[in-house]
């Protein structure tokens, strides 16, 4: 099990956290003039990267909050930077 370190609420277990994907993805300004081939590519085409990848992750049994962390994907450590995004009804 991997331990999340909430920036909030300190080092938790997974279990508590739901993982919110790629960060730093940004949606697009006119969603309707993309092609249909170009929003596939928007919600489903992700980075996949061995080494450092940054990640949102939500606090669901927790603070409720949203953050970006770094982890490494082919050990699973997170790495020291953390990102606050927000609470949950700020988003």
């Amino acid at each position: 099990m991997l331990l999340v370190h909430c920036p909030w609420c300190g080092p938790r277990q997974e279990v508590e956290f739901r993982y919110g994907g790629q960060a730093g993805i940004v949606y697009p300004t006119d969603p309707d003039a993309l092609s249909d081939e170009e929003w596939a590519d928007f919600l489903f085409m992700r980075d996949n990267p061995k080494g450092a990848f940054t990640e949102r992750w939500y606090h669901v049994a927790g603070c409720r909050r949203w953050f970006d962390v770094v982890r490494d994907t082919a050990t699973h450590a997170f790495l020291p930077a953390i990102i606050e995004i927000g609470r949950a009804g700020d988003l």
